[in-house]
């Protein structure tokens, strides 16, 4: 079993930058593919941006390349978001998620474990 916890979020200003994180539980995270992803009011769940564990290859959603960047400290069991030049459609709950797999899919239905949730806001 593995347990995600995130943190980091806020409120920002357009233009600024927010660093989220995700602290994993268990022995296994340098083996677990990571992926964030967000949800704003009255949507469904989307996918931001996701990490492998083999050779850490990552890919991110087309509406956040070239301002967010994801990463991975295995030492640490920690995976980061890295969000800059924010905007007020990025406004919404970021959720880490992790799957045994090592390809790091867009497509929620495969990941295996999700974290709570932590609520970032952009203000225009």
């Amino acid at each position: 079993q593995v347990q995600l916890v995130e943190s980091g979020g806020g409120l920002v200003q357009t233009g600024g930058s927010l660093r989220v994180s995700c602290a994993a539980s268990g022995r296994t995270f340098r083996t677990l593919t990571m992926a964030w992803f967000r949800q704003a009011p009255g949507k469904e769940r989307a996918f931001v941006a996701a990490i492998s564990w083999s050779d850490s290859p990552t890919r991110y959603a087309d509406s956040v390349k070239g301002r967010f960047t994801i990463s991975r400290d295995d030492a640490k069991n920690t995976v980061y978001l890295q969000m800059d030049n924010l905007k007020p459609e990025d406004t919404a709950v970021y959720y880490c998620a992790a799957r045994r797999n090592t390809v790091a899919t867009y497509d929620r239905y495969y990941y295996d474990y999700w974290g709570q949730g932590t609520q970032v806001t952009v203000s225009s």
